[in-house]
């Protein structure tokens, strides 16, 4: 019972994320925003960043996935950073 509430918490943020990506891409469809788009991209790999989380607390618990974890959030931040960036100067 113990292990049963982090697993929930850590699907529910994969399922969170996943929302938010797919809900922004679907707004970036009817706007074509280009801020939305890339929202929507780094929503799409804080999911990743997630999913991995959760292969690595609840699938496979004694193998260490952090750089695994690590690279998508970085990816996510940095598309975030860039796309705000960008639509700054415009």
């Amino acid at each position: 019972m113990r292990a049963f509430f982090p697993a929930l918490v850590y699907s529910l943020c994969l399922l969170t994320s996943a929302g938010c990506a797919w809900l922004l891409l679907r707004a970036w469809h009817r706007d074509r925003s280009r801020l939305l788009l890339w929202t929507a991209i780094a929503f799409a790999f804080f999911a990743l960043n997630n999913l991995a989380l959760v292969l690595d607390m609840i699938v496979f618990v004694d193998v260490q996935l952090w750089p695994a974890r690590m690279i998508p959030s970085l990816l996510g931040f940095g598309i975030l950073l860039y796309g705000f960036v960008w639509e700054s100067g415009r």
